[in-house]
């Protein structure tokens, strides 16, 4: 046999039963697979090249004895995406999102529901009971449906309808508690003591933990390849690598602990050098973790009324995983950090419009983490980071967008009331883009920079843009356009940014024109002097992740 399972607590080591929930000796609910490291490290690093990419490739180092491929619903395998537009706008060349959206259910749960189901199923168990905010009794309800358990959801009276109505698609019954998460946990915990049935209890089941293992496992294989390093199959072969960080927004905490422990496994085996550093992420409004992790307490105090519209962030006791977890955290170097509502909602426009990603606010959590982590400097322009995009959008909330964020054309009417129905269409479309949006000049000799600056303004806002590419273009640009505010660079080739300066301040026309000049080059004391009474605001590239960039923009237009 090579893994069984040891209690935490105790230190005893019993055979995997799946339908015991605690250590047969001392009764602890704490307990987690152990495996023969030594014998898997023979065979392990060259039967992967003959595998597919998904989670079950690591079958080796899962609590399961023989995998059921009827169970399998295409779980693992997700993509680790290269950020290169916000690694520009964060100063991050090296930053990597593991795209967990797109498993099964679109989101990082189908792999604890897959482990766990799989177990289950092959210890006979034939109806169990989870409490959830939403994305885990999803996942596990499907993969319950495909393995023939009956599934008992009890989710917060929050959880948005649209999630509900999936979980009941699925077959499962759902319970809905008005209260709070934690409080819908102590009633799955008493309905399953009542009827003694299996209870998925989190980070204390052994399954969901060792299912979340395969995010490190992936990702330290995705960076080797993405480097250009070959397969690791010999002793001799180059080490698999791991990033400097690993950021996750949490709720209960188990995902960051199943993603050390994968790591960790993978350091002992040989296969990789170091462990990440962990970042988990919470909500400032249910952040029990965050507060301990800054008290420097061991045991975290309760949240008794979480206060954060993200739901599923909403754990207010995370109990003993805080404990393991912030043992973790030190270990590592790591840290904790709470993000506020506002600013999760402002990561998502930002994910969506810089990288095509739609997260959902949990995942965008971990995204506004980081943006805090990068300025105030824990997270340094060299490091390798990965951001786990724990879950999709499934849909967008209203809440998230202003009253302008649809246009109406009703066609219909439109030609009706012309004569020349093409007119009639064409006056409609002129309403669809008002002239009211403000106008911005970019003015760099770089594409990149350009249209980096080009897409942070249109994350948060309506901008009419308009580019010039060197000092002469853009002189006869904005003398042309008449913008409302000049974004201007001062190292371009030829005619540079003082000139440019110079030109427009020269002119009645645009001499009033607000200009924020943006540059890489550190300013001498007398290039200094000579912008001074010339710009509105001087900004350094790689600090537009500050919102003093855009505040600065929106203060000069309005």
């Amino acid at each position: 046999m090579l893994f069984t399972i040891r209690c935490l607590d105790c230190g005893h080591a019993a055979p995997f039963m799946p339908r015991s929930m605690q250590c047969p000796n001392c009764g602890s609910q704490w307990r987690e697979a152990e495996y023969n490291l030594q014998a898997v490290a023979q065979s392990f690093p060259a039967e992967l090249q003959n595998r597919p990419f998904n989670l079950w490739r690591y079958r080796e180092l899962l609590p399961i004895y023989e995998p059921n491929p009827t169970l399998y619903l295409g779980e693992g395998g997700t993509p680790l995406i290269k950020a290169a537009n916000l690694g520009n706008m964060l100063g991050l060349p090296n930053l990597y999102i593991k795209d967990e959206r797109q498993g099964p259910t679109s989101s990082f749960k189908d792999r604890q529901a897959a482990v766990t189901i799989a177990a289950l199923k092959e210890g006979g168990v034939t109806e169990m009971v989870a409490a959830s905010t939403g994305n885990v009794a999803i996942a596990l309800s499907a993969y319950a449906a495909r393995a023939g358990i009956k599934l008992w959801a009890f989710v917060t009276s929050l959880v948005p309808g649209v999630k509900m109505r999936e979980i009941a698609l699925y077959g499962s019954q759902v319970v809905k508690i008005t209260g709070s998460y934690d409080q819908a946990k102590q009633v799955a915990a008493e309905f399953a003591r009542q009827r003694g049935l299996y209870q998925d209890m989190g980070a204390r089941t052994v399954t969901a933990v060792e299912a979340m293992k395969t995010i490190a496992f992936e990702i330290a294989e995705q960076l080797t390849m993405m480097e250009g390093a070959p397969p690791r199959s010999t002793a001799n072969a180059p080490k698999w690598r791991t990033p400097d960080w690993y950021i996750q927004a949490v709720s209960g905490g188990m995902g960051p602990v199943g993603v050390y422990k994968g790591f960790r496994e993978l350091k002992q085996l040989g296969m990789t050098e170091r462990i990440p550093a962990l970042a988990p992420i919470q909500a400032e409004g249910c952040a029990p973790m965050v507060d301990g992790w800054k008290k420097g307490m061991e045991k975290a105090e309760p949240v008794l009324s979480p206060n954060t519209r993200i739901e599923t962030l909403a754990t207010g006791d995370p109990g003993r995983t805080y404990t393991l977890l912030r043992k973790q955290v030190i270990e590592t170097n790591g840290v904790f950090e709470s993000v506020s509502d506002d600013d999760a909602f402002r990561a998502m426009h930002v994910l969506a419009k810089l990288e095509g990603i739609s997260a959902e606010p949990a995942a965008a959590a971990a995204f506004a983490g980081l943006f805090k982590l990068v300025r105030t400097g824990a997270i340094k322009p060299t490091d390798t980071v990965v951001v786990n995009c724990t879950g999709h959008t499934l849909p967008a909330e209203q809440f998230l967008f202003d009253e302008n964020w649809t246009r109406d054309v009703d066609y219909p009417s439109v030609m009706a009331q012309s004569n020349t129905p093409e007119e009639g269409l064409l006056a409609a479309l002129n309403n669809v883009t008002p002239n009211r949006f403000s106008r911005i000049a970019i003015v760099d000799d770089s594409p990149d920079a350009r249209r980096l600056i080009r897409r942070i303004l249109q994350s948060q806002g309506d901008f009419e843009i308009v580019e010039a590419s060197n000092g002469n273009e853009a002189i006869e640009l904005v003398s042309r356009e008449r913008p409302d505010i000049v974004i201007l660079d001062l190292m371009m080739p030829e005619v540079d940014g003082f000139a440019v300066l110079d030109a427009l301040r020269s002119k009645p026309e645009t001499t009033n024109i607000p200009i924020i000049v943006a540059t890489a080059k550190e300013l001498t004391v007398s290039e200094k002097s000579r912008l001074q009474g010339q710009i509105q605001a001087l900004m350094q590239k790689g600090d537009f992740l500050n919102d003093d960039f855009l505040d600065e923009v929106r203060s000069l237009i309005q």
